[in-house]
């Protein structure tokens, strides 16, 4: 592997939920923790829900790890 996996979670979309994406490439639609931690897994990265939301090698976009819903102020 050329460098570290990087793994981005991106600001929750206007109809809520949160893009995932690990080197580059989407692999879905995250409603909730689990959800991020079943796309990693899927993805080879072997991960529990309950250390997704304080892995140091996720970066959260917008908004931290307890917010997946539409803002409420738009």
């Amino acid at each position: 592997m050329a460098g570290p996996i990087r793994v981005i979670v991106h600001p929750p979309s206007p109809t809520g939920g949160r893009r995932v994406r690990v080197d580059g490439e989407i692999l879905g639609l995250a409603h909730n923790l689990a959800d991020v931690a079943e796309f990693l897994r899927r993805a080879g990265l072997d991960i529990e829900p309950s250390d997704v939301a304080r892995a140091p090698w996720i970066d959260w976009r917008g908004a931290g790890p307890d917010t997946w819903g539409p803002d409420p102020t738009v």
